[in-house]
């Protein structure tokens, strides 16, 4: 599955800019005396707070702050929508009408997704649904513009761009298509797409530009490169996406790799936490969007293996007791020895 942290910068370099200012406001006078130093200085406990405001605007690095993409989700959620704008919100599912399905006393049915072993179709489902949600409710202000992600100066396919193609939104099919063909011939894993979001929430935030019609492809294609090379055992070159995408030069998505480390700040850090929000984010979102993760019955064989790893979980815990029975009756004999 990969490495589950990998080792950069510790924090955001905004928030290490804003601790360095609150730093640099105390006063510098030497000549002061004890009482008056100890009502001018702060308490170790504020220092140590992170700013909320801060922390607001970098969720990809702080688990306490909001998901961007959830946020923007919301705006659709108004009391307004009916009937056939959430069918038509709904994607990529079966074309026949699925039932719920619920445990009975002869069959359970369990989901199988996991944080730590997310199911891949489902996991790419949310997150092209994601960025759907961050194009369509992206703000007026637009943000700077990055040449390097602009499909007209730096075209993926060799194919004619048209003159309104920062004019035209996508369609959720086309971002799921997009990423899903990636991942497929890549062979990438399921905690590698929710790192793609990851990064690219983070590049909007450091970079402070805007995902758009006009970027997207190119934004999330750099995304999806860093993270297959953080995150998998075994990282996909970028000759290898070239052999996917045919029509981009080598050069190109070198370019797009080095530009995107300097936008981040080489800021690569994912941790546990911030992976874990992020996932219970996107599970959230389906559910927004009746996009229901697939629920299997429990079999025989499934049942025994998960009898098997109760016992070994039971046994390791008595074991554990044991361990700290014995500890504590040998520093009882210690205390009666000394007296």
């Amino acid at each position: 599955m990969g490495s589950t942290t990998s080792c950069c910068v510790p924090s955001s370099p905004k928030l290490r800019r804003n601790t360095h200012s609150r730093l640099d406001s105390y006063p510098q006078d030497a000549e002061l005396g004890g009482e008056e130093t100890g009502c001018n200085l702060q308490h170790i406990s504020d220092r140590e707070n992170v700013d909320e405001s801060s922390m607001a605007h970098n969720p990809s690095d702080h688990p306490r702050a909001g998901t961007i993409f959830l946020s923007k989700s919301q705006h659709d959620a108004a009391p307004c929508r009916n009937a056939r704008d959430k069918r038509k919100s709904l994607f990529i599912n079966n074309h026949e009408t699925t039932r719920r399905k619920y445990s009975s006393c002869s069959t359970i049915f369990l989901d199988e997704n996991t944080v730590s072993q997310p199911d891949l179709k489902n996991t790419i489902k949310c997150v092209a649904l994601a960025v759907y949600y961050h194009i369509k409710n992206r703000g007026t202000e637009g943000g700077m513009v990055q040449e390097i992600f602009d499909e007209k100066l730096h075209p993926l396919t060799k194919s004619e761009v048209p003159a309104d193609y920062d004019q035209r939104r996508p369609e959720q099919k086309q971002i799921y298509r997009f990423v899903r063909t990636l991942f497929s011939s890549a062979q990438l894993t399921a905690e590698c797409a929710i790192v793609t979001l990851i990064y690219l929430e983070r590049l909007l935030t450091y970079a402070e530009i805007a995902i758009g019609p006009g970027n997207w492809k190119r934004m999330v294609l750099g995304a999806i490169l860093l993270a297959s090379k953080v995150w998998d055992d075994q990282a996909v070159w970028n000759v290898d996406y070239c052999q996917i995408l045919k029509d981009i030069a080598v050069a190109d998505m070198n370019e797009l790799e080095r530009q995107f480390l300097e936008l981040l700040q080489f800021n690569i850090n994912v941790p546990s936490s911030v992976y874990a929000k992020y996932y219970f984010d996107l599970r959230s979102l389906s559910e927004s969007n009746d996009l229901s993760f697939p629920l299997e019955p429990l079999s025989r064989d499934k049942a025994q293996k998960l009898e098997a790893i109760s016992r070994l979980c039971d046994d390791k815990y008595k074991e554990a007791r044991r361990a700290a029975r014995k500890r504590s009756a040998s520093t009882d004999d210690l205390r009666g020895v000394r007296g």
